[in-house]
């Protein structure tokens, strides 16, 4: 994970879907744009909806990481606003 300078992180293993992407786009928002935050989520439905709506809001998805513990953290880069 050394390639990436992550600015900021949020855990939402504690939430479920819909309320998960809610979680990642409010981190998302108080970050400047270029900086890069980290999302730990679970496996199942937040990875396969989280990363596809974070990239329909036009962020950049850099990597999906795979913990192999059943989470995985998706690495965003932000754009615009």
């Amino acid at each position: 994970m050394a390639e990436f300078q992550i600015n900021e992180r949020v855990d939402i293993t504690d939430v479920v879907c819909p309320t998960t992407f809610v979680k990642a786009k409010v981190a998302l928002e108080e970050l400047d744009e270029g900086e890069i935050l980290s999302i730990r989520m679970n496996d199942g439905e937040p990875v396969q909806n989280v990363p596809r709506s974070i990239k329909e809001e036009g962020h950049k998805i850099l990597k999906l990481i795979d913990n192999e513990d059943g989470t995985y953290d998706l690495i965003v880069q932000k754009v615009g606003e």
